[in-house]
This record gives C-alpha cells, sequence and structure tokens, in this order.
C-alpha cells in the first residue's frame, strides 16, 4: 500500500525503527467481532523487521473458538494460550475484545494481579477494542498504571462482523502518544482501514463509540417506524427499502433496511441483540449524566428489549424463533403496537388499514 495512502489513514509518523525481535501480539476473545479481528491480525499483520512475526497468541473462554481459528488459518500463524495468565506473562501487545463491561474489568483484574507478581522488564501496551462506559477507563487505567512498563489504550472499533471479516473497520484510539503510534500501524491496514485519534484521555474513544452508536440506533428506529407504517398502509417492503437506497444511501442505512425488508434478523451473523441492549443502556446512561437527553434511544432500547422477549418466549414454547437476534430486530416492538407479527412480515395484510 502507498506511504501516502497510509498517511492518510493513520494520523501518525511511521515508530521508529523496532527492535530485531518483532512484539508478540495476544488476542483476548473471539467472539462474532473477536474472531474476525484475531484472524485478519494473524494473517495480514505487516512485518516489521528481517525475522518473522511470532505466531498471534490467543485465548478464548470456549476453546473451540480459538482451535476453530487454528485450524482456519494454520498453527504457525495461531498459539493457544492456556490461560489468561499466560497471555499476560508472554505478550508484548494485548488486544482485548470481550461481551461486557464486566467481563472486562474482571479480566485486567487478571492481568494486574498476575503482573504484580511477575512485572514485566519492557513496554507492555494493552489495547482494549470492547464498548465499554467511559468511567470504566479510568478503573482499568488504576490497575494497568500499577505495572512497571504498561500502557492503556482504549480502541472501540466501528463495523459489522462483515466489516470486521474484511478488516474495513474505524478503529478509534484514546491513550499514551507513542502506544497509539504503535498500535495504529500494527492494526491498519491488518484490521481496519483507518484509524482516529481522540487524544490522550482515555475517556474520550468509548464516548466517541456512544455516540456513533447513539446514531446507528437512532437510524434503526426511524427505518423500523417507517416500514411498520408502510405496511400498514398496503406499501411492500421492498419499496420502502428501493426508498431508503434513493434518499438515505449510506452502506449501513442500506444494509440495515435490506434486513429489516427481507425480516433477516440473524444475530449470528450481524450485530446481537444483547449487545444493542447493552449499548443502549450505556447510551442513557451517559445522556442522564449529561444531561443531553436522546428520546428516541430511549425508544430503541424498549424495542430492543421487547424483540428479545418475544424471541424467548418463542423457544420456551418452541415456535419458530432466532438462537441469536441481531439488532435490527428492534422493528419487531414498532410492528406489535401497530398489530403486525413482529418478526414475519409475510403475514401482513397489505391492504391499507386506514379508518373511513
Amino acid at each position: 500500500m502507498a506511504s501516502s495512502l497510509l498517511q492518510a489513514d493513520v494520523p501518525y509518523s511511521r515508530p521508529t525503527t523496532p527492535s530485531v525481535n518483532p512484539s508478540q501480539v495476544g488476542f483476548v476473545g473471539l467472539g462474532s467481532m473477536g474472531y474476525f479481528m484475531a484472524r485478519n491480525l494473524a494473517t495480514r499483520r505487516p512485518k516489521a523487521s528481517s525475522a518473522p512475526n511470532p505466531p498471534l497468541m490467543v485465548w478464548n473462554r470456549s476453546q473451540e473458538k480459538a482451535e476453530k481459528l487454528s485450524k482456519e488459518v494454520g498453527e504457525d500463524r495461531i498459539r493457544i494460550a492456556q490461560s489468561i495468565e499466560q497471555i499476560a506473562l508472554e505478550c508484548d501487545i494485548i488486544i482485548c475484545c470481550l461481551a461486557n463491561d464486566a467481563i472486562v474489568k474482571s479480566t485486567y483484574e487478571v492481568f494486574a494481579k498476575t503482573l504484580s507478581q511477575t512485572p514485566p522488564s519492557k513496554h507492555k501496551i494493552f489495547i482494549e477494542t470492547s464498548t465499554i462506559f467511559p468511567t470504566l477507563a479510568g478503573e482499568l487505567d488504576r490497575l494497568i498504571s500499577s505495572i512497571p512498563h504498561a500502557n492503556l489504550l482504549t480502541c472501540p472499533v466501528f463495523g459489522t462482523p462483515a466489516v470486521a471479516d474484511a478488516a474495513q473497520l474505524l478503529i478509534i484510539l484514546s491513550g499514551e502518544y507513542r502506544s497509539k503510534k504503535e498500535a495504529a500501524y500494527l492494526l491498519v491496514p491488518a484490521m481496519g482501514r483507518k484509524a482516529i485519534d481522540l487524544g490522550e484521555n482515555l475517556e474520550k474513544a468509548p464516548t466517541f463509540k456512544l455516540i456513533g452508536n447513539s446514531m446507528i440506533l437512532g437510524t434503526l428506529e426511524v427505518l423500523s417506524e417507517a416500514f411498520t407504517l408502510g405496511e400498514k398502509a398496503g406499501i411492500k417492503s421492498d419499496l420502502v427499502h428501493n426508498l431508503v437506497k434513493e434518499i438515505l444511501p449510506a452502506p449501513g442505512t442500506v444494509r440495515y433496511a435490506e434486513r429489516i425488508a427481507k425480516d433477516d434478523f440473524d444475530g449470528t451473523v450481524g450485530f446481537a441483540v444483547d449487545g444493542g441492549i447493552k449499548d443502549a443502556s450505556h447510551i442513557r446512561r451517559l445522556t442522564a449524566e449529561l444531561n443531553a437527553p436522546m428520546p428516541l434511544i430511549d425508544i430503541a432500547h424498549q424495542h430492543l428489549i421487547t424483540a428479545r422477549a418475544i424471541n424467548t418466549v418463542n423457544k420456551q414454547e418452541s415456535k419458530p424463533c432466532f438462537d441469536t437476534l441481531d439488532w435490527s430486530s428492534l422493528v419487531a416492538g414498532s410492528r406489535v403496537a401497530a398489530g403486525l407479527d413482529p418478526f414475519d412480515s409475510k403475514k401482513h395484510d397489505l391492504e391499507p388499514q386506514l379508518e373511513e
């Protein structure tokens, strides 16, 4: 890739010439996003010296995911850690992609305890890519700052699993400058298409991520209400989808409109509804603390909970259901309120339902 393009995509000059031995990188959390992020890092990491890059060391609560990744890319590129403690002790750069704040905090407590007993002798960078509430960044920093030679970066990413698969994530960075520079050139273009610097305050990147997710979630809610209105008015979903492509042609918006139009609510290949509820809760908490209301997010949060509840009841009653719901399923809230089937638009009467 041309250097001019890299300069546009990474807001830092190149790091100084690395040592003869490349950094050992570790990755914790191989969920729907982390699996693709780790795979791309293992296969696309740029070569920084004459010595080959060591295999990416990975750890996941379920070892099955780690074994699957090793089989996919080869044992020469993946080494499975036996514990989080091994990741902490043996890796120079540690990337985490975890489900929620509680898991993130407990993982860093293990890191801190392990390294307090065996302090590192050289620079160690922790890169936290999970979507967390901003104040948790301060708690994590207190844990990491107790470790000699260690720095924490908050580094949330924008993109669905499909975007992660294509290594097109938008990467947000906050933290110590030298660590950000090293991280950015590790992650772009191996995992993402561009890095954005939010400064040294570790709370800024998580806040920025929640702002971005509020836009996506708000867009989903507006789309859901528009599709529901169309169905009540006797206008087919594919026509509303075409209208979205004409007047709101952003790729993400069009993609979510397609999912709603086709009742494609499989969260195993999207963004799971539980993650959406967690993010909506974080956004609502942030808006309450900053006195900056977002009433649309309040509604979207309710509709996400409604969709999950309906799917859970369907599972319990052995009715057709989804193993994991995508957060675009929040349309179920609008549909149910309008007297329509929550997940199957084929059951809807397409005759206009206007009162005489």
